[in-house]
């Protein structure tokens, strides 16, 4: 990864990235701490993502382990995109 004309080779690993559009950081850890989340916000601000999600596996009920994150606001082709799909879902019920 290349920020501020610098090459970035070690210590910037994302765990999933979904559509290029949603950052996933995976734990399995006995709780989510500020560490964690700033870890997430850290990943977002570097490579430019609005959207993450930071699964802790290590819960009884997965839902429960579940942070969704958002930094700055989304660029208006992104915006566009959810749009369209929230209109499609509506129109399907």
């Amino acid at each position: 990864m290349i920020y501020d004309e610098v090459r970035l080779d070690l210590g910037f690993r994302l765990d999933i990235l979904v559509e290029n559009l949603v950052v996933v950081e995976i734990k399995a850890v006995d709780a989510i701490s500020p560490i964690h989340q700033a870890q997430l916000l850290r990943y977002l601000k570097l490579s430019h993502k609005h959207l993450g999600l930071l699964i802790n596996f290590n819960v009884v009920h997965l839902k429960d382990g579940i942070r969704r994150m958002v930094s700055g606001s989304p660029p208006p082709s992104v915006s566009s995109v959810v749009n369209s799909e929230i209109s499609s879902v509506k129109r399907a019920s």
